[in-house]
């Protein structure tokens, strides 16, 4: 399956970017809050640096387990499983990996879930 590889990292590339930039994000509201002893909890202006920090910090770790399920498909292509669903073991419709590459089951077991 060259063309999953090649989509997969593609996709891995494109991931690591975007968790890259958001890690430099956090590591600036980190660093935000750390440098200031404003009292952003009560600012009408906007969110606080807290909820920042919590926003950044969820973002980040959905950005981490990404790049986890891409380089898990990436590892099915490897040992030949990729496209098949890991319940039935039927094969996952072109049209579920083309949306969702890093699918592990295929539509109908997906819905069972």
């Amino acid at each position: 399956m060259p063309d999953a590889r090649h989509r997969l990292a593609a996709e891995r590339t494109e991931a690591l970017r975007r968790l890259a930039s958001l890690t430099r994000d956090f590591d600036g509201v980190v660093a935000a809050s750390r440098d200031s002893n404003a009292d952003d909890e009560h600012d009408p202006e906007g969110p606080t640096i807290a909820f920042e920090r919590e926003q950044t910090g969820a973002l980040v770790s959905q950005a981490q387990r990404h790049v986890m399920e891409i380089d898990a498909a990436l590892e099915r292509v490897a040992v030949g499983t990729y496209g098949t669903c890991e319940r039935c073991g039927q094969p996952i419709p072109p049209g579920r990996l083309e949306a969702r590459p890093v699918a592990r089951t295929c539509v109908r077991c997906a819905a069972a879930q």
